[in-house]
């Protein structure tokens, strides 16, 4: 082995015990921070080849590792906006709030609301969700990347007024009501319009306005056959009722099955009715699917509405499928956005970038994007923080083991310039 053979290699061994202390420095700077994947540093051995009377000495070399699938603890907090990952998956941010700008992925959830109303990290990085546009339709999330999402923004200061557009109102209409002749029918809309039984219905304008349905239900001379009028309340004649100034808003008749009481399947019988809300942008809905015909009073089951008055957020809320609602002063809750998750097939080989978030490299696998809780992601944990995965004790271990090593291998450095000094000093 020649001397410089043992220089190279000490040379080797320092370097790599530099780049395990490196790693360790950063773990233990790293472990309050959150989110934070702990690193290694992993040795490999490069053996020259050497002949039987001489012995070539080699070096070893280092490679940088990180733990980013490995799942860290939690710290619940009482920020509504934190979030965790429990099980696979990481929140996608970008590095501002313009169409386009870079992507990257991250386990740190540390999210409070700027100056603009956008969610934002401690890191300045800020979270990519879908806005939820139509409450009752789930939004598309690009499986393949991140183009169709955009900065999530809770704008605090604005009022809003939603519209009503969707509702439910089930109720159970006595079998053994009298039937109205055609003529006398809430419909017909005449002085002495009988009906079988009444409920009203608040709901919203587009400017937020309640408006008051007056819904009348009556059994028609035809067995099993209900009419159902709708009308504004505020058209009613103020001593007699009937007649209203205006026309019903909407009618629609409901045939039930005389063996069951439920809605007649076989007809089929209507499950909804569709009402212009005055001064609304959109007709409303009203799902009657589970109204029943039984022999017992009259009895509404289920009154249910969207829309709101004007009111401002007072908060957000996200649920465990990534759901963000905007919870407003009056109580009403508004589905915002949906909040993705992103995940590559080798998570260990996701290249570190500055921020504690991660960007694809070249073993990492192709990106695939879905909601928390299916096809394998894992599920959001609202107000928690993921822990740093750094074991404080294992580091300081680790360190130790480093310096000694190191300091082993300056020997043989040492040793080998000493037997150079003795070398170059030989005189004849």
């Amino acid at each position: 082995m020649s001397i410089f053979g043992m220089m190279r290699t000490a040379t080797s061994g320092m370097n790599a015990q530099s780049n395990r202390l490196g790693t360790v420095g950063d773990n233990i700077a790293n472990s309050s921070t959150a989110g934070y994947k702990r690193a290694s540093t992993e040795f490999s051995s490069l053996i020259l080849e050497s002949g039987s009377g001489e012995y070539n000495s080699g070096s070893v070399e280092t490679e940088v590792r990180y733990g980013i699938s490995q799942q860290g603890g939690f710290d619940f907090t009482t920020s509504s906006t934190d979030l965790a990952i429990k099980g696979n998956g990481f929140m996608v941010v970008a590095e501002d709030t313009t169409p386009g700008a870079a992507a990257y992925l991250t386990r740190a959830g540390s999210f409070v609301k700027d100056g603009d109303g956008y969610l934002v990290n401690a890191a300045g990085f800020y979270l990519m969700g879908v806005p939820w546009t139509n409450p009752n339709v789930t939004p598309t999330i690009p499986a393949n990347g991140t183009g169709g999402l955009s900065a999530v923004q809770i704008q605090t200061l604005a009022l809003q007024a939603d519209p009503s557009t969707a509702g439910t109102f089930n109720a159970n209409l006595p079998q053994t009501a009298t039937g109205v002749a055609a003529g006398s029918l809430p419909s017909d809309n005449v002085v002495g319009s009988t009906y079988s039984a009444k409920s009203s219905l608040i709901v919203y304008d587009n400017v937020g306005a309640k408006v008051t349905l007056d819904i009348y239900f009556t059994k028609t001379t035809t067995a099993n056959e209900w009419e159902v009028a709708v009308y504004n309340q505020a058209d009613a004649d103020p001593t007699t009722v009937f007649p209203y100034t205006t026309a019903a808003l909407a009618t629609q008749t409901l045939t039930f099955d005389p063996t069951t009481g439920s809605l007649d399947t076989v007809l089929p019988s209507p499950t909804s009715i569709t009402i212009p809300v005055p001064n609304g942008s959109a007709a409303l809905v009203l799902d009657m699917s589970k109204t029943t015909e039984l022999a017992t009073t009259f009895q509404v089951l289920e009154p249910k509405v969207d829309g709101n008055a004007p009111s401002a957020v007072d908060r957000v809320e996200i649920d465990d499928t990534g759901t963000l609602y905007a919870v407003y002063k009056n109580g009403q809750r508004e589905k915002k956005y949906l909040i993705p998750l992103a995940s590559v097939a080798s998570p260990d080989n996701l290249v570190p970038r500055a921020g504690n978030v991660f960007d694809l490299g070249a073993d990492s696998g192709q990106l695939l994007v879905g909601a928390a809780g299916t096809s394998g992601f894992g599920n959001l944990v609202p107000s928690a923080l993921e822990k740093s995965t750094v074991d404080i004790a294992s580091e300081l271990t680790d360190m130790i083991e480093a310096q000694h090593s190191f300091t082993a291998n300056s020997k043989v450095f040492q040793t080998a310039a000493d037997l150079m000094e003795v070398l170059v000093n030989l005189r004849r």
